[in-house]
């Protein structure tokens, strides 16, 4: 079967015949689109710009106690503001959704509000001056709020951009608050460190006064010191021992008595032979036997007892007990002699002796700072670090003081209401306009669409040629459409009422393209513009 090409004339016929298939769905399309727009409730969309300001004194003369970027802060004051029971204070003070009130909960109202309130950054495309690459960077935020009514909207987005001002402005001073409280908290903890290691490192220089690192080069000194003094102390004693064994032996060989210098010399009593005698024979017993042999013992006992009995002797002759001699001088004088150079060694041992004792105790110091100077060093490192720790402290504490003030007096990077939220003339939603343009097309597409469907689903024949082609034989003749006076009245009143609907819709449309659209006045003037500007080319 030849697919049937229709000409142009065809296509005129079937819009004569499918006219009120065209016009019914394409009138009631566009009538409900009328009323949709028409009844639809306006919302009126009030909005505020909040600028960020930078901070008037530069970074590097004061830094800043806050930590996060502008954006994070405004999504953070966003929360902190958008809170329910911030909302439903809102709801109850400017009486927003009334008739939602008695069909809904108030959680879902506050959600519903909560997502007509919008906060759109404002991005502009800088250049980094140091890299030359560009970047984006927001300068400022929008925010914005959809209500019922123009006031409403207008009253909503201004408490809740005093509310942002009035959380940014606490945010910033109580951080910086809660920055120098915390660096004043932790500058005392490392006070008070500090002073426990101070008087840790003042007991232990008490305890080792004496082996400090500060006085190693002392105590090496005073060893070195004290060891020549031994030595030549040692050196004084062999030479006074040597004069004591010198004049001991010269005493020996000297008269105590005037009276043995004119009788030949002193003469040894039998006591005296005797304990030489005693001593001869010790000394033949030790050569044989050792000094645990009972002869050499008893022969020792015997020499105590005859050395004892000489000796007193000698005592009882030197006071004179037995006889009145007279003194020898020079016996007198080198027994003086004796007796100060055994006090002389006497001292002598004595100071060698005190010497020793001093060295010992140079060297036990010496010995002991390697471990005094570890546990010094670990204390003072310790209290030198909290030292430091305490003195970064205070500079960081003056720089939050400095902040604090800086977020007070509001001079540091804030936000800065630049336009106020104004009165909405118009509403934002919905879109007249654009309602009733869909509604056209979708009107246009659905009187086609009948149509179409109609006269592809009509099988009667409309004319001569059709109904020859159908059937295969000739028409004979065509009765004309005979129009009587009826129906010619009846035309006039259809002709006139089509005239009046077009006038009255045209009048409508003109209405409410004036009253929800764009005034006409404004429309001419932009018409007459256009018209102007391409006069001009």
């Amino acid at each position: 079967m030849e697919e049937q090409i229709l000409t142009p004339g065809e296509y005129l016929a079937i819009l004569k015949r499918r006219k009120w298939a065209l016009i019914i769905p394409f009138v009631v399309v566009v009538l409900a689109a009328t009323l949709i727009a028409l009844l639809w409730p306006p919302s009126f969309e009030s909005s505020a710009t909040i600028l960020i300001e930078q901070r008037e004194v530069p970074a590097e003369y004061v830094t800043s106690s806050m930590t996060t970027f502008a954006e994070q802060r405004m999504q953070s004051i966003k929360q902190r503001v958008l809170t329910s029971n911030q909302l439903q204070e809102l709801i109850l003070k400017f009486n927003l959704y009334p008739k939602l009130r008695d069909k809904i909960g108030i959680d879902e109202i506050v959600d519903r509000m909560r997502d007509q309130i919008t906060l759109t950054p404002v991005n502009v495309e800088i250049a980094d001056r140091k890299s030359g690459r560009t970047g984006t960077a927001t300068i400022a935020f929008t925010l914005s709020f959809e209500g019922d009514t123009p006031k409403q909207a207008q009253q909503v987005v201004s408490t809740i951009t005093t509310l942002f001002l009035k959380e940014d402005l606490k945010v910033r001073t109580e951080q910086a608050s809660s920055t120098l409280s915390f660096l004043k908290m932790e500058k005392e903890r490392i006070r008070e460190e500090l002073a426990e290691y101070e008087g840790q490192l003042a007991q232990f220089k008490k305890e080792h006064v004496d082996s400090l690192p500060e006085v190693f080069q002392m105590n090496i000194q005073g060893l070195a010191n004290t060891e020549r003094n031994i030595e030549a102390a040692k050196e004084s004693l062999r030479t006074l021992k040597e004069k004591k064994e010198a004049l001991e032996e010269e005493l020996a060989n000297t008269p105590k008595h005037m009276e043995d210098i004119f009788a030949g010399g002193p003469r040894k009593d039998e006591d005296e032979q005797r304990l030489e005698q005693l001593k001869l024979e010790l000394i033949n017993l030790k050569t044989r036997f050792s000094d645990q042999y009972p002869d050499v013992q008893k022969k020792k006992e015997e020499i105590e007892k005859v050395a004892a009995k000489v000796e007193k002797k000698k005592k009882d002759k030197a006071q004179g007990i037995g006889g009145n001699f007279e003194k020898n001088p020079a016996y007198v004088t080198l027994s003086s002699r004796l007796a100060g150079i055994k006090s002389d060694i006497n001292s002598t041992e004595n100071r060698i002796q005190d010497l020793l004792d001093q060295a010992e105790d140079y060297k036990q110091r010496l010995a002991a700072a390697p471990g005094v100077e570890e546990k010094y060093n670990a204390i003072l490192a310790e209290r030198n670090t909290l030292n430091l720790k305490h003195n970064e402290m205070q500079a960081k504490m003056l720089e939050a003081d400095v902040a604090k003030k800086l977020e007070t007096e509001q001079k540091g990077e804030r936000f800065t209401l630049v336009e106020s939220a104004k009165l909405p003339e118009k509403p934002s939603k919905p879109n007249r306009l654009a309602i009733i343009l869909i509604g056209l097309v979708l009107g246009i597409g659905a009187g086609v669409g009948l149509a179409a469907v109609m006269e592809y689903s009509d099988s009667s024949f409309l004319d001569a040629d059709s109904l020859a082609k159908g059937t295969g034989l000739p028409v004979l003749t065509v009765v004309p459409n005979i129009e009587t006076r009826q129906d010619r009245s009846k035309k006039r009143i259809r002709s006139g009422v089509i005239a009046l609907v077009t006038i009255i819709a045209t009048v409508a449309a003109v209405v409410i393209f004036d009253s929800y659209v764009m005034d006409l006045d404004v429309l001419w003037v932009k018409v007459m513009r256009n018209i102007d500007l391409m006069g001009s080319f």
